[in-house]
């Protein structure tokens, strides 16, 4: 039998007042199912729970439930950190890749999941290291992406790249993508990668914008290690970004590692969940081309 949720931890912008209404209507919904609802100061207060700093919210929540956007459920898998706090995500964004639960059916899916009838899978999660001098500069955990990108300057970038130790490509580009099957549906796929699904064991690289048309998004095993340095190049600048939050400068010489993060985000799903389904409806896969053209026709 699936554990029961005893405490669950809101997440979300109470500020934005897509969000406000439905974190009112899970908190609210929640409590009179006889569960301990908490969150941060800022929403507690607003939602009348019980207040956790944040940064401790998964040392006593059973699950987290995200209101809002791919980006809040993105906010909520960094506060898990190297726990295993399972994610539910109720969608107010535009796309929703992540947060699967329509409010107008939370209720129904909440209590569902209560009692223990749900669906629950790990997504692979990517560790980012800069190094620079042989010292550690920086680190972060990405359920999405890291980014190498241009910074203040309209220069392109001169880095290379090596895959388990082994030579692949010096890039002439305005940056590069490594994304996990997650991060796949997201700025890799508007760069021109491949979707991946998201059991697989693989990670995504992908040039931004590079200048030579053969340089390629690539697929590879995500047990294998990545390693990216900076080139000089007169004028250039580099950040690198990790699920869309900036974590440092790039400097040339500078080393950027990337590993398979020994935690994986855990999310759970309501009963019938259909990844194909969630593709076709935020993709608009499937519409029948005929049908418009035959109208367009006719008219």
């Amino acid at each position: 039998m699936k554990k029961q949720f005893e405490t669950v931890a809101l997440v979300g912008l109470y500020a934005d007042a897509r969000v406000a209404e439905p974190m009112h209507l899970v908190a609210s919904h929640l409590l009179g199912a006889g569960i301990d609802v908490i969150a941060d100061a800022t929403n507690a207060a607003a939602l009348s729970i019980r207040a956790v700093d944040g940064d401790a919210l998964t040392d006593e929540a059973d699950l987290i439930v995200a209101v809002g956007g791919d980006g809040t459920m993105l906010h909520a898998a960094a506060l898990t950190k190297d726990t295993d706090v399972p994610l539910l995500g109720v969608n107010r964004g535009r796309l929703g890749f992540l947060t699967d639960v329509s409010p107008d059916q939370m209720h129904e899916s909440l209590d569902q999941i209560l009692n223990g009838n749900y669906a629950e899978e790990s997504r692979l999660r990517l560790a980012a290291t800069i190094v620079r001098e042989n010292e550690v500069s920086s680190t972060a955990l990405a359920l999405n992406d890291i980014v190498l990108q241009r910074r203040d300057t309209g220069r392109i970038l001169d880095f290379e790249t090596r895959i388990a130790d082994r030579y692949v490509n010096t890039h002439m580009a305005d940056g590069l993508i490594v994304a996990t099957p997650t991060g796949s549906t997201a700025y890799a796929l508007s760069c021109g990668g491949p979707i991946i699904e998201p059991h697989l064991e693989a990670v995504v690289v992908v040039p931004i914008c590079p200048h030579t048309l053969s340089d390629r998004p690539i697929v590879i095993p995500a047990s294998q290690h990545i390693e990216v340095t900076l080139l000089p190049r007169d004028d250039a600048k580099a950040e690198i970004s990790v699920d869309g939050h900036a974590i440092g400068e790039f400097q040339p010489g500078d080393k950027l590692r990337i590993a398979t993060a020994d935690n994986p985000v855990k999310l759970i799903h309501p009963p019938g969940y259909d990844y194909y389904e969630i593709l076709r409806s935020k993709l608009h896969w499937g519409r029948d081309s005929r049908i418009r053209n035959s109208g367009s026709n006719d008219a």
